[in-house]
Protein backbone atom coordinates (compact mmCIF):
# COMPACT_ATOMS: atom_id res chain seq x y z
CA UNK A 1 0.00 0.00 0.00
CA UNK A 2 2.86 2.43 0.76
CA UNK A 3 4.08 2.10 -2.83
CA UNK A 4 0.60 3.07 -4.08
CA UNK A 5 0.46 6.18 -1.85
CA UNK A 6 3.96 7.24 -2.94
CA UNK A 7 3.06 6.70 -6.61
CA UNK A 8 -0.15 8.73 -6.39
CA UNK A 9 1.60 11.61 -4.62
CA UNK A 10 4.57 11.57 -7.03
CA UNK A 11 2.28 11.48 -10.09
CA UNK A 12 0.59 14.64 -8.80
CA UNK A 13 3.95 16.43 -8.55
CA UNK A 14 4.13 16.13 -4.78
CA UNK A 15 6.46 14.74 -2.16
CA UNK A 16 5.99 12.77 1.03
CA UNK A 17 8.22 12.82 4.08
CA UNK A 18 8.20 10.56 7.12
CA UNK A 19 9.43 11.28 10.64
CA UNK A 20 9.34 8.52 13.23
CA UNK A 21 10.47 8.34 16.85
CA UNK A 22 10.27 5.28 19.04
CA UNK A 23 7.71 5.88 21.75
CA UNK A 24 6.31 9.01 20.08
CA UNK A 25 4.83 7.80 16.82
CA UNK A 26 5.15 8.53 13.15
CA UNK A 27 4.24 11.63 11.18
CA UNK A 28 3.67 11.65 7.42
CA UNK A 29 3.79 15.03 5.65
CA UNK A 30 2.36 15.21 2.15
CA UNK A 31 3.10 18.24 0.01
CA UNK A 32 1.17 18.79 -3.21
CA UNK A 33 1.56 21.71 -5.63
CA UNK A 34 -1.06 24.45 -5.65
CA UNK A 35 -3.46 24.17 -8.55
CA UNK A 36 -5.15 27.07 -10.29
CA UNK A 37 -7.97 24.83 -11.48
CA UNK A 38 -11.36 25.11 -9.82
CA UNK A 39 -12.31 22.12 -7.68
CA UNK A 40 -14.89 19.90 -9.32
CA UNK A 41 -17.17 17.90 -7.06
CA UNK A 42 -17.07 14.19 -7.75
CA UNK A 43 -20.41 13.06 -9.06
CA UNK A 44 -21.46 9.64 -7.92
CA UNK A 45 -23.62 7.90 -10.45
CA UNK A 46 -25.77 5.11 -9.19
CA UNK A 47 -24.99 2.65 -11.94
CA UNK A 48 -26.21 -0.90 -11.91
CA UNK A 49 -23.14 -3.05 -11.53
CA UNK A 50 -22.76 -5.74 -14.13
CA UNK A 51 -22.42 -9.19 -12.68
CA UNK A 52 -20.94 -12.21 -14.39
CA UNK A 53 -19.99 -15.82 -14.01
CA UNK A 54 -16.64 -16.13 -15.74
CA UNK A 55 -13.36 -17.16 -14.09
CA UNK A 56 -10.89 -14.36 -13.35
CA UNK A 57 -7.22 -14.77 -12.46
CA UNK A 58 -6.28 -12.00 -10.00
CA UNK A 59 -2.51 -11.39 -9.91
CA UNK A 60 -0.96 -9.20 -7.22
CA UNK A 61 1.92 -9.40 -4.76
CA UNK A 62 0.02 -7.80 -1.86
CA UNK A 63 -2.19 -10.15 0.14
CA UNK A 64 -4.58 -7.36 1.14
CA UNK A 65 -5.20 -6.41 -2.50
CA UNK A 66 -5.84 -10.06 -3.33
CA UNK A 67 -8.32 -10.43 -0.48
CA UNK A 68 -10.22 -7.21 -1.22
CA UNK A 69 -10.16 -7.71 -5.00
CA UNK A 70 -11.32 -11.31 -4.65
CA UNK A 71 -14.18 -10.28 -2.34
CA UNK A 72 -15.30 -7.58 -4.81
CA UNK A 73 -15.16 -9.88 -7.82
CA UNK A 74 -16.98 -12.67 -5.99
CA UNK A 75 -19.68 -10.19 -4.94
CA UNK A 76 -20.12 -9.49 -8.64
CA UNK A 77 -20.61 -13.22 -9.25
CA UNK A 78 -17.23 -14.09 -10.72
CA UNK A 79 -15.17 -17.14 -9.85
CA UNK A 80 -11.76 -15.92 -8.74
CA UNK A 81 -8.40 -17.65 -8.74
CA UNK A 82 -5.69 -15.62 -7.01
CA UNK A 83 -1.96 -15.71 -7.71
CA UNK A 84 0.50 -13.97 -5.43
CA UNK A 85 2.99 -12.70 -7.97
CA UNK A 86 3.86 -13.19 -11.62
CA UNK A 87 5.60 -16.55 -11.35
CA UNK A 88 2.65 -18.08 -9.45
CA UNK A 89 0.31 -16.71 -12.12
CA UNK A 90 2.31 -18.26 -14.95
CA UNK A 91 2.27 -21.61 -13.17
CA UNK A 92 -1.51 -21.43 -12.72
CA UNK A 93 -2.23 -20.39 -16.31
CA UNK A 94 0.05 -23.17 -17.57
CA UNK A 95 -1.96 -25.71 -15.58
CA UNK A 96 -5.53 -24.41 -16.05
CA UNK A 97 -5.26 -21.74 -18.75
CA UNK A 98 -8.32 -22.68 -20.79
CA UNK A 99 -10.53 -22.35 -17.69
CA UNK A 100 -9.46 -18.72 -17.12
CA UNK A 101 -11.49 -16.10 -18.99
CA UNK A 102 -9.77 -12.88 -17.86
CA UNK A 103 -6.71 -11.78 -15.86
CA UNK A 104 -6.27 -8.71 -13.69
CA UNK A 105 -2.55 -8.04 -13.47
CA UNK A 106 -0.67 -5.82 -11.03
CA UNK A 107 1.96 -3.69 -12.75
CA UNK A 108 4.52 -3.35 -9.96
CA UNK A 109 5.57 -6.61 -8.31
CA UNK A 110 8.97 -7.78 -7.09
CA UNK A 111 10.69 -10.32 -9.32
CA UNK A 112 8.30 -11.12 -12.14
CA UNK A 113 6.72 -7.69 -12.71
CA UNK A 114 3.65 -6.85 -14.77
CA UNK A 115 5.52 -6.48 -18.07
CA UNK A 116 7.29 -9.83 -17.78
CA UNK A 117 4.13 -11.57 -16.60
CA UNK A 118 2.06 -10.07 -19.45
CA UNK A 119 4.54 -11.37 -22.03
CA UNK A 120 4.41 -14.90 -20.53
CA UNK A 121 0.59 -14.83 -20.36
CA UNK A 122 0.52 -13.92 -24.06
CA UNK A 123 2.85 -16.82 -24.93
CA UNK A 124 0.65 -19.34 -23.11
CA UNK A 125 -2.82 -17.97 -23.88
CA UNK A 126 -2.58 -15.28 -26.60
CA UNK A 127 -6.27 -14.33 -26.60
CA UNK A 128 -6.68 -13.98 -22.83
CA UNK A 129 -8.09 -10.53 -21.99
CA UNK A 130 -5.85 -8.80 -19.42
CA UNK A 131 -6.63 -5.73 -17.30
CA UNK A 132 -3.60 -3.90 -15.93
CA UNK A 133 -3.83 -2.60 -12.34
CA UNK A 134 -1.51 -0.16 -10.59
CA UNK A 135 -1.26 2.48 -7.91
CA UNK A 136 0.76 4.54 -10.38
CA UNK A 137 -0.72 6.61 -13.21
CA UNK A 138 -0.82 5.04 -16.65
CA UNK A 139 2.51 5.93 -18.28
CA UNK A 140 5.80 4.41 -19.38
CA UNK A 141 5.74 0.63 -19.15
CA UNK A 142 1.97 0.59 -18.56
CA UNK A 143 1.41 2.34 -21.90
CA UNK A 144 3.69 -0.20 -23.59
CA UNK A 145 1.65 -3.10 -22.17
CA UNK A 146 -1.60 -1.42 -23.30
CA UNK A 147 -0.14 -1.06 -26.82
CA UNK A 148 0.74 -4.77 -26.80
CA UNK A 149 -2.92 -5.72 -26.36
CA UNK A 150 -3.89 -5.26 -22.74
CA UNK A 151 -7.66 -4.70 -22.63
CA UNK A 152 -7.78 -1.99 -19.99
CA UNK A 153 -6.28 -0.21 -17.01
CA UNK A 154 -7.65 0.31 -13.50
CA UNK A 155 -5.89 2.50 -10.96
CA UNK A 156 -5.65 1.46 -7.33
CA UNK A 157 -7.45 2.01 -5.11
CA UNK A 158 -10.61 1.21 -7.06
CA UNK A 159 -14.26 0.78 -6.17
CA UNK A 160 -16.47 -2.18 -6.91
CA UNK A 161 -18.35 -0.15 -9.53
CA UNK A 162 -15.10 0.81 -11.29
CA UNK A 163 -14.05 -2.83 -11.21
CA UNK A 164 -17.42 -3.93 -12.59
CA UNK A 165 -17.20 -1.38 -15.39
CA UNK A 166 -13.64 -2.28 -16.48
CA UNK A 167 -14.35 -6.03 -16.42
CA UNK A 168 -17.50 -5.51 -18.52
CA UNK A 169 -15.62 -3.26 -20.95
CA UNK A 170 -12.74 -5.74 -21.28
CA UNK A 171 -15.08 -8.59 -22.13
CA UNK A 172 -17.26 -6.77 -24.69
CA UNK A 173 -17.38 -8.66 -27.92
CA UNK A 174 -15.77 -11.76 -26.40
CA UNK A 175 -18.71 -13.55 -24.78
Amino acid sequence: MQVSAYGIIKNHGGIISVNSEIGYGTTFNIYLPISDREAQPKIYIDEKMVKGSITILLIDDEQMIIEVGKAMLEKLGYRVIAARGGEAAIKMISEIGSDIDLAILDMVMPGADGGWTFERLREIQPDLPVILSSGYAINGEANEIIRKGCKGFIQKPFTISELSRIVRHSLEGIA
